[in-house]
């Protein structure tokens, strides 16, 4: 390591986060969204000592480049550079365990008969939407357990 790295890897231990995402930025260009203090001063420095001493090798850059082609490397674009993107709807599948939506599941507990009725947006039970039929389940028991298991749903088996 030259004098001139090692100089500033000294001066970037002494600086604060907020400091160190200013420098990140000035030294790669874009904005980082870490708070890692030592993760911070690992790239800058890298990046530092890459632009000091020329980077990379050619045969290592062209095995990112076969990598990079091979995988996405980043899953979200920076918000900068996509203002305009058009927005992808995705389909979920539900769970092929749970009946289509309007169905009413019944089950006896405690010598009551309980009714939850399986809506597009949830389950509802005495009134209430519930996001899945453990939280329902949670709600009748007061304790945590597996929803398909309370309510008796077996794999591949409708309610």
């Amino acid at each position: 390591m030259n004098v001139s790295v090692a100089v500033e890897l000294a001066n970037l231990q002494r600086m604060g986060v907020p400091q160190l995402q200013a420098k990140y930025a000035e030294v790669f260009g874009e904005k980082t969204k870490s708070f890692n203090k030592a993760g911070l001063i690992k790239r800058i420095i890298w990046r530092i000592q890459a632009l000091d001493e020329g980077g990379l090798s050619q045969r290592a850059l062209r095995r990112a480049e076969e990598l990079a082609n091979e995988n996405d490397l980043r899953l979200t674009p920076p918000k900068e550079m996509v203002p305009d993107a058009p927005v992808k709807v995705v389909q979920v599948q539900g769970d092929e365990r749970l009946p289509p939506p309007g169905t009413i599941i019944l089950r006896e507990y405690k010598g009551k008969t309980l009714q939850v009725k399986v809506r597009a947006d949830g389950f509802e039970y005495e009134g209430k939407v519930y996001g899945s039929l453990s939280a329902v389940a949670k709600v009748i028991t007061g304790s945590h357990c597996n929803g398909f298991l309370f309510f008796r749903i077996a794999k591949g088996e409708k309610a």
